[in-house]
Order: structure tokens, then sequence, then C-alpha cells
């Protein structure tokens, strides 16, 4: 039967899991330096991804290897188009375009959904299982690195889902009675694995991004403290 999924994908994406952790991008934003500019490019992104991905999730609920873990409730479109509102305006569609990353990950998402979509669990279990796993403390982090008050972090919020933690024991649980054999797990699983390098592949292409902001904050940062120095002096020689 599920020929141990979920553990098989647990235990072969641990070392791709570590590394988009230690991303730039990533580990700036787990200290709490969240850059607006940045992160809603990252929204945007996200929204062209999930949006494939759960086009091409619905289009093959009825196949018996992806509908036990077809979850509506797992879907974060509607969730990033709040955000992106909050981000761009109501005008946002005619404003965010996918980045060269986000392009390369919808068109593999289709490519799989069209070849082989078995290997859609994959991608599904990357992305939900890490926003379950996260998508609190994310939160946080979010809203208090760009000082939200409420808003701009829908994507994090599963409000039909009252227990995440036993939600994510579901999935895993669904996704060990998918009929899978060994040889099609270890795909799924290296399929997994090329998603985390698609993701890590988004948050590099906005390091560079984040770092200009961050060097402008600390000169514009410097700049006052001189101005302020120097008129300080100025003061005293008076």
């Amino acid at each position: 039967m599920g020929a141990n999924l979920a553990t098989k994908l647990r235990e072969g994406t641990k070392k791709a899991h570590t590394m988009a952790e230690n991303v730039g991008f990533v580990k700036c934003f787990l200290k709490g330096v969240v850059e607006k500019n940045s992160y809603r490019k990252l929204v945007a992104n996200l929204y062209f991804v999930y949006s494939a991905m759960e086009e091409e999730l619905e289009r093959h609920r009825d196949n018996d290897k992806i509908a036990g873990i077809y979850f509506p409730v797992l879907n974060r479109k509607t969730s990033l188009e709040r955000d992106l509102a909050f981000y761009y305006g109501e005008d946002w569609r005619q404003q965010i375009q996918p980045s060269k990353a986000a392009q390369s990950y919808v068109a593999r998402i289709r490519e799989v959904s069209n070849t082989a979509p078995e290997l859609l669990v994959g991608h599904a279990y990357t992305r939900y299982l890490g926003d379950l796993s996260g998508g609190q403390i994310l939160k946080t982090i979010a809203q208090r690195g760009m000082n939200l008050d409420g808003a701009g972090t829908a994507f994090y919020e599963f409000e039909a889902i009252e227990d995440e933690k036993a939600f994510k024991q579901t999935y895993r649980q669904a996704m060990d009675t998918l009929p899978v054999d060994e040889a099609t797990a270890d795909r799924i699983v290296e399929e997994a694995n090329d998603a985390f390098g698609m993701n890590m592949a988004m948050f590099q292409e906005l390091e560079g991004n984040l770092v200009a902001a961050i060097g402008k904050m600390f000169f514009n940062s410097l700049t006052r403290r001189f101005v302020r120095g120097s008129t300080e002096l100025a003061t005293a020689a008076e």
C-alpha cells in the first residue's frame, strides 16, 4: 500500500529542509529581519506556485494516488489573494508577475501533472506540511518585523483547521494509504527534494533585495546619527 510514504518523505527530505532553512533570506526572516518589499515579492511568487499546484491537484482529485491527500481546506490561493491586496492594493493583479525561479517552479508543477501526476504529492507535502508546521511562528515574525496589525499574514492562517498538529497527523496517515509502490514512493521523495530546491531558488532571488534594503537602512541610521552628532557638536561649540 503506502510504502511508508510519510516516513520516507520525512527522512528523505531532512537534508533539503536544513539547507532551505540556511538560505540567507530565510535565516534573516527567522531572526526577525523582514523587509516589506522583499516579502511582498515572495507572496506574489507563492501566489503563482499555489495557484498552479492547487489547480493541478484539483484536476487529479480522482486519481487514486492523489485523492487521499486532496484536502481543499489546505488551499492557500485565496489567502494569498488577500495578502496581495494588502501589499499591492486592489489592482494587484496588474502589478505582479512570477520571478524566473517561480516560473520554473510553476513549469515543473505543470509538467509532472501532465506526465506523472502522482509526483504532485511531493509538492503538496513540501508546501502544506511546512505551512502547517511553522505557520504561527512565521506569522508572528512577519507581523513584528513589518509592524503589521492583523493584516498581511492571511497566508499563515488556516481558519478551517481547528488543530493543526492533529491535522498534520491525519495528513501523514493519508499519505500512507496512497496505493504507491516502493519505486513510486522513492520518486515522490526525489520530487519533494526538487521542490525544496525550487523554493530555495525563490528565496535566493530575494536575497539581493533584502541585503540592499538592510544596507540602506543601516546607511540611513548612520547618517541620522552623524547628522545628530554634528548638530550636537555645533550646539556645544556655540
